[in-house]
């Protein structure tokens, strides 16, 4: 097995559980999957994508009998939903399966009699507390006061005879494993995480339901009363799609598996899974990568809290491209985000409209204006077309380590970082003065401009593929340009256009800023009259008026409201460099780890020497409108206390990973 899987690329999502429609979380996870996956086609990798459903268990009954449906006609319905939900925000997975194919069901069959015959599954009784939501058991210390961690619900007692995989028998094998493939599990917090689960005894896994409770199933192939659990059917998708174990697909592809999951099946995919293919005698995947939520309304959505957002809204309102753009951008890959329709406006108007879209309609613009979209070979380079060409090979490779670590909003800062230096770059260079005076200055000016848009638009195509296609189009390079090896792009124009350069209407027309709706002016005399106290009042007669005199109380008093404070996005955050600014006594100039980089301006030079800042770990605001200080940009604000003696920069108790937030 192996010998055909150089230069192969396998990646998955969890098969996702049919007990509701899509939201947001299951978009993110399958756009990350496909982002990951047509960047691995980009640098030239045989890839295969999979997704699917999960279409068994005891949720999924449930959920069919409150829809009025048969299970099965339930399942095909929700299963179709995803399944086309995919094409329409650019998704292109190359399988899509589901635990309901008879060739699913076959594979799950011939793992579970292989693990059978080898003596590691059993027959036993157990009583425990059980999850419906997880549909799993859990111990006293993994209840969190006696709840789901998960669901926050108490799980019901329930005692029945099962079959129990031995799980047990391969906790030392996998601590090994994981110690000795630091990379396993990543990012690294979560690998820290299934390391603690191991340092407590490994229970048994319970691996089946008994037909008298559940008959919505794969039956055991050794005991027809029984049907499989959810686990030790749902986790082997990532094999049966390939055609286990003789398969051409799984020969080429399961040596460089790699699985994208959420937080919140940590446990099954980096403890059950690993232990199950060991049993089976099947080689671990390659990599577990784990991302967090996306929380709206302060919270994990849930659509008992009414809080689900729709992919499809969202892409229909603002675009598909500008969608993906702001998922992967606005998530730090493994923790936690905050979605707003708001902050979705501001990068969208911030860097689509202003920063992408600016440089790209300028340039072809002036490229029409002064060659009639014709460009000429450049003449010799001067020295600043040089830099811009350094920084843009040196970008490529940023942002292809990047991606290999899934650090994608790390990508899109150094890609538009590049779009910087070449907005930069048209200013300082001139291109408008240049047409008066030097046509072949012009040419080269151009021709460079052009070369970084191409540049930019490769690299895009994994997060905005139409966009990207838009702009090629525009340069003229037509299907030539379309999905351009990563490796052609140090090549400085190489790559000649087929047709001219062309004007096109903006690629982000700026949209109206999302706020919240503007309050009625405070009238004192009326509310006065309404029997209200002012501020003095321990009390309102009634709730009309109640929100504007709230708000006046709040100003007169100074005080902060928890609506307020908890619209402050405040995270740890690691020094990585320190500067001293010219022209300044008092400010540094510091590059912050914060799950991002980020620069922050501080007056902290009279307090800190520069060497003892490196690596301090400090406490940040990161969403504070960005300042402008003695000319650098300041994305952030370090928290301090001040007294007579002196400025004390605030730290965690406890190192910290970089970007944890302050709760």
């Amino acid at each position: 097995m192996g010998q055909n899987s150089q230069d192969s690329f396998y990646i998955t999502t969890p098969i996702y559980y049919v007990n509701a429609e899509p939201h947001i979380g299951h978009a993110y996870t399958t756009i990350v999957a496909d982002v990951i996956a047509r960047f691995y086609r980009l640098s030239g990798f045989e890839t295969f994508f999979l997704t699917g459903t999960d279409e068994h268990g005891d949720k999924v009954v449930e959920a069919a009998e409150k829809s009025g449906e048969t299970v099965k006609s339930y399942v095909d319905r929700i299963s179709t939903i995803f399944k086309e939900t995919w094409p329409k925000l650019n998704i292109k997975n190359d399988y899509f399966v589901r635990t309901t194919d008879k060739s699913h069901q076959d594979t799950v069959s011939q793992i579970l009699s292989k693990v059978y015959a080898k003596g590691d599954i059993y027959f036993s009784s157990y009583e425990g507390k059980y999850c419906i939501g997880c549909e799993r058991f859990y111990t006293d210390t993994e209840l969190v006061q006696g709840k789901c961690p998960i669901h926050l619900t108490e799980p019901k007692i329930i005692s029945e005879e099962n079959y129990f995989f031995r799980m047990s028998n391969y906790q030392d094998w996998l601590k090994d494993y994981i110690t000795t493939h630091p990379d396993f599990i990543r990012p690294q917090r979560y690998r820290n995480e299934v390391i603690a689960f191991l340092r407590e005894p490994l229970e048994d896994l319970c691996i089946s339901r008994p037909k008298t409770r559940l008959s919505w199933g794969i039956p055991l192939p050794f005991d027809d009363n029984y049907v499989t659990y959810v686990w030790f059917d749902a986790l082997i998708n990532y094999i049966s799609a390939l055609g286990y174990p003789d398969g051409d697909l799984f020969k080429k592809f399961w040596p460089v598996a790699q699985h994208i999951i959420a937080k919140d099946i940590l446990k099954p995919h980096g403890i059950f899974w690993p232990c199950m293919l060991k049993a089976a005698g099947i080689e671990p995947y390659q990599h577990l990568n784990v991302h967090g939520y996306w929380n709206v309304n302060m919270g994990k959505m849930s659509k008992s809290l009414g809080n689900i957002v729709k992919p499809m809204d969202l892409a229909t309102k603002y675009g598909l491209d500008a969608f993906r753009y702001f998922l992967l951008r606005d998530m730090v890959f493994g923790l936690d985000s905050d979605f707003t329709e708001e902050s979705l406006v501001k990068r969208f108007n911030a860097d689509l409209a202003n920063d992408l879209g600016n440089l790209v309609s300028r340039s072809m613009n002036m490229v029409v204006k002064y060659f009639d979209g014709k460009l000429k070979p450049p003449s010799q380079f001067k020295e600043e077309d040089i830099l811009l060409q350094n920084a843009s090979y040196k970008v490529i490779e940023e942002y292809k380590n990047m991606m290999k670590e899934f650090t994608f909003h790390k990508a899109l800062i150094v890609v538009w970082e590049l779009i910087g230096r070449a907005n930069k770059y048209i200013d300082t260079m001139k291109p408008w003065a240049l047409a008066k005076q030097d046509q072949e200055r012009l040419n080269t000016v151009l021709n460079t401009i052009t070369e970084v848009i191409k540049i930019v638009s490769v690299m895009l195509w994994p997060f905005m593929p139409h966009t990207a296609e838009k702009i090629q189009h525009q340069l003229g390079l037509g299907m030539v340009g379309v999905k351009l090896p990563l490796d052609s792009l140090k090549k400085w124009g190489e790559t000649q256009s087929v047709g001219p350069i062309s004007k096109a209407p903006p690629l982000f027309p700026r949209v109206n800023p999302v706020r919240e709706p503007k309050r009625a002016p405070l009238d004192i005399k009326k509310l006065t009259e309404q029997g209200l106290q002012g501020t003095k009042s321990s009390g309102f007669p009634s709730d009309r008026g109640k929100p504007e005199m709230e708000e006046k109380m709040k100003e007169e008093s100074g005080l902060v409201s928890l609506e307020d404070f908890q619209r402050l996005d405040i995270r740890v955050g690691t020094i990585k460099e320190a500067d001293t600014i010219p022209g300044s006594k008092k400010l540094l100039r510091l590059v912050v780890d914060i799950g991002e980089e980020r620069t922050i301006v501080a007056g902290m030079a009279a307090y800190y020497q520069i060497n003892e800042l490196i690596n301090k770990q400090v406490i940040v605001i990161a969403n504070l409108v960005p300042v402008t200080l003695m000319g650098v940009e300041s994305r952030g604000m370090i928290l301090a206390a001040e007294d007579e003696k002196g400025v004390y920069l605030l730290i965690p108790d406890k190192e910290s990973t970089p970007g944890s937030p302050i709760k």
